[in-house]
């Protein structure tokens, strides 16, 4: 029996967000519109469940690139209503679309000039009939067996406030490189962080001329320990690169393998990477080309630095 009621009250959720899907219509690109162009602040608020549902639309939003914040509607009267400041956009979130508390708050947003985007599931509501845009969650139901308790609106607000988000953040232009800046911490921020926070730099780049002798490219690795150092020229561009393996086989087959210079001995080219690329993909590329280092470098092949492996292992990246 408990399974049963539990398949139906996601069932119920399901069929309420695919029903909300298929009647999407212009007011949501009005809505998507309408927060595109907000100066300030996306401000969500909501009573009871609805604010939380508030809460975590405000936060997905803030963490896309839109500044977004939750006020809370009783308080709002009672001296909160301070926080919200010119240019702000406000979207309201009510199932009934009759909440008290939201409809005291609109009389005061009215006075302030302030956008309203109203969300409910009665467009004949009063918060609906206040509202500059409203989108309607079209729940019938909710999933709770005395359709009682905040389910299935809960639940398709949720999915639309993600909707929002995402096409707002589409609409904006906003980039893996952005989420990383605003994502710092935790498994995520290290997966999103670009080669350039990442690598070795300067001093700490292996790097010998073409005619420096090999005596001097085998001290020169062996000092800075990433088992590859990095032929320039004279104004910093990759000639090539020189591995401990390019080592080994120059002492297998060469008697007298320190009479070369790095020039005779540098393997061209060289695997390179842009220092604004992921940290995902440099893994992608090490692992592609079975390697261990990377040499990061402008578009001109200016040498800006070195990737290894174990750096990546060392921010967990793995």
């Amino acid at each position: 029996m408990s399974v049963e009621l539990a398949r139906q009250v996601l069932t119920t959720e399901a069929e309420a967000i695919l029903r909300l899907r298929d009647h999407l219509d212009a007011s949501f690109e009005k809505a998507l519109d309408l927060l595109a162009g907000c100066q300030g602040r996306v401000v969500w608020t909501g009573m009871g469940k609805s604010g939380i549902i508030c809460r975590k639309a405000a936060a997905t939003m803030a963490s896309t690139g839109t500044p977004a914040m939750f006020l809370h509607p009783a308080e709002a009267i009672h001296g909160d209503l301070g926080m919200l400041a010119a240019g702000d956009v406000v979207v309201a979130l009510s199932n009934s679309g009759e909440t008290e508390e939201l409809l005291h708050l609109v009389e005061y947003l009215k006075r302030l000039g302030t956008p309203l985007i109203a969300i409910t599931s009665n467009p004949a509501s009063p918060l609906a009939g206040h509202a500059d845009i409203h989108l309607d969650l079209g729940v019938t139901r909710e999933a709770c067996p005395n359709n009682l308790a905040p389910t299935a609106s809960t639940t398709t607000a949720l999915a639309l406030g993600d909707a929002l988000a995402m096409a707002l953040a589409l609409r904006k232009g906003f980039q893996p490189q952005d989420f990383a800046r605003l994502h710092p911490g935790g498994k995520l921020g290290k997966r999103l962080m670009t080669v350039g926070e990442l690598m070795h730099k300067g001093d700490n780049v292996p790097r010998v001329a073409p005619d420096t002798a090999m005596k001097d490219v085998i001290y020169e690795m062996s000092r800075k320990g990433l088992g590859i150092t990095t032929v320039q020229d004279p104004e910093g561009h990759l000639l090539g690169v020189i591995t401990d393996g390019d080592l080994r086989r120059l002492m297998e087959t060469d008697p007298d393998p320190l009479r070369h210079t790095a020039g005779q001995v540098v393997h061209a080219g060289g695997v390179t990477i842009e220092p604004t690329a992921l940290a995902t993909a440099a893994l992608s590329l090490l692992e592609r080309r079975r390697i261990t280092s990377v040499v990061v470098t402008d578009q001109d092949r200016r040498v800006l630095g070195m990737l290894h492996l174990h750096d990546l292992w060392g921010v967990g990246l793995f």
